[in-house]
This record gives structure tokens, C-alpha cells and sequence, in this order.
């Protein structure tokens, strides 16, 4: 695929890394009443597999959200769909499948302690410190990546490349046709 400059993680690769952070999260939360809340759309893949992972019980939800307009982030974040369970008293964990400036999981995070779950983690696949713009604890991260676009593995660019079933580095001249 031309579009792709360079494979930063393989399928394989991605299946090992969820396989660890599966076994991380079961230990974590055992005896607890986990409910894995995904990020629409981009978190699906991430989540599918690493729920087959976690060897618990659980429930789970999704969630659209949106603070971006084209491949900018706008600092607002909207919520276009939001969960349907009851998260009181619940242990949430947030599964990401990139994490870029913070906002959206900040005020996420925020919004459900306010709704009185009984505690709120995050896990993300990729994660891009370099692009903060807010401090958040991260409590599980697949891989810290520099500051490039990528894409696969549901992570697209105007929906496109989202079914790679690998994480790729889109090829920067496409971002400006």
C-alpha cells in the first residue's frame, strides 16, 4: 500500500502487546466489577481483542465522542453517544486506541467520577506524550509512539485504513491533497 511509509507494528506485534496488557488488567482488577467503556470509533479493534483477553467477568460499553475537526484537534469535547449502563459503584476503564493531546479522556475521566463509579482508568494501544496539551495518568499504555500519523487497526484518516489489521505510519503528502 503506497499510502503506508512505514509499518510501526505488526499484527502479531499488536496481538502480543493486548495479550500482556490482558494479563496486567486481570490481575489488577480481580474481585472487582470491571466495565470497559471503548472510544468509538477507532477504539473497537483494540477493544475486541483485549477483552478476549481479560480473564474476568466484565461488562461494556461505547461511547462517541468527538474534540477533533478534520485531523485538528478544537479543544471541545462533544459527546454524539454515551453509555447505557449504570456505572455507579462500577470500576471503569477506558480503552483508547491512541491518545494525543489528553482533553477528551480528561474530561471523560472527570465526568465519571462525577457520576459516582467507584474508580476511573485509562488504558490506550498508542500513545503520543510529545502532543499533551494536559497532564493525564495513563494507567495502561501499549506503546509510547513519537509524533507521527498513523493508521490501522482502526485508527483511520477520513475513515479510511481503519481495517489494517496493522498499525501503519500514513505517508504525510496525503494529508494535504
Amino acid at each position: 500500500m503506497t499510502e503506508i511509509k512505514e509499518i510501526l507494528f505488526t499484527r502479531e506485534e499488536i496481538q502480543k502487546k493486548v495479550q500482556e496488557l490482558g494479563k496486567i488488567i486481570s490481575n489488577d482488577y480481580k474481585g472487582k466489577k470491571l466495565i470497559l467503556v471503548g472510544i468509538l470509533k477507532g477504539a473497537v479493534p483494540f477493544m475486541a481483542d483485549l477483552m478476549r483477553e481479560i480473564d474476568l467477568d466484565l461488562e461494556y460499553d461505547f461511547m462517541d465522542v468527538s474534540s477533533y475537526s478534520g485531523t485538528t484537534s478544537v479543544g471541545e469535547v462533544r459527546i454524539l453517544k454515551d453509555i447505557s449502563t449504570h456505572i455507579e459503584g462500577k470500576d471503569v476503564l477506558f480503552v483508547e486506541d491512541i491518545i494525543d493531546t489528553g482533553l477528551t479522556l480528561s474530561y471523560l475521566t472527570d465526568l465519571f467520577k462525577s457520576r459516582a463509579a467507584n474508580s476511573v482508568a485509562i488504558t490506550t494501544l498508542l500513545s503520543k506524550p510529545k502532543r499533551r496539551k494536559i497532564d493525564i495518568y495513563v494507567k495502561y499504555i501499549g506503546y509510547e509512539i513519537e509524533d507521527k500519523f498513523v493508521v490501522g487497526y482502526g485508527m483511520d484518516y477520513n475513515e479510511k485504513f481503519r481495517s489494517l489489521p496493522y498499525i501503519g505510519v500514513l505517508d504525510e503528502s496525503i494529508l494535504h491533497k
